[in-house]
């Protein structure tokens, strides 16, 4: 399991302490300095899918600086996951990805359901 997270993110650090209280392992990645993969995006992409807006941090600096919300959800797919690959200030933090799965954003629902062995 890995998480991509960001240091002064608060939901990245209730993210990080839910997988501890679970007892998940996991490894830490700066998402800044690393931002997640191309194999890593896609399959965020399709685990939202198809939806470029659910990977996007759409209320970051960057975002709104280069006006994405209507040039990102036209672009050809290649095009914006390279975008969102380059620059991890765009990408919805905290990004969990595991061997099946990526997901963008903390929900401790979707994360329970994804995550923990069925009871």
């Amino acid at each position: 399991m890995t998480i991509y997270t960001l240091k002064t993110c608060d939901s990245c650090r209730k993210a990080v302490k839910w997988l501890r209280k679970n007892g998940i392992a996991f490894q830490e990645i700066p998402i800044r300095e690393q931002p997640p993969t191309l194999p890593e995006l896609r399959l965020a992409l399709k685990n939202a899918n198809g939806d470029i807006r659910k990977l996007s941090n759409t209320s970051g600096h960057v975002y709104r600086a280069h006006t994405l919300k209507d040039s990102l959800p036209t672009m050809p797919e290649a095009e914006a996951l390279a975008l969102l690959a380059t620059n991890g200030n765009l990408i919805k933090r905290p990004f969990l990805v595991s061997a099946d799965f990526a997901m963008a954003g903390f929900d401790p629902l979707k994360w329970s359901y994804s995550l923990t062995p069925d009871p």
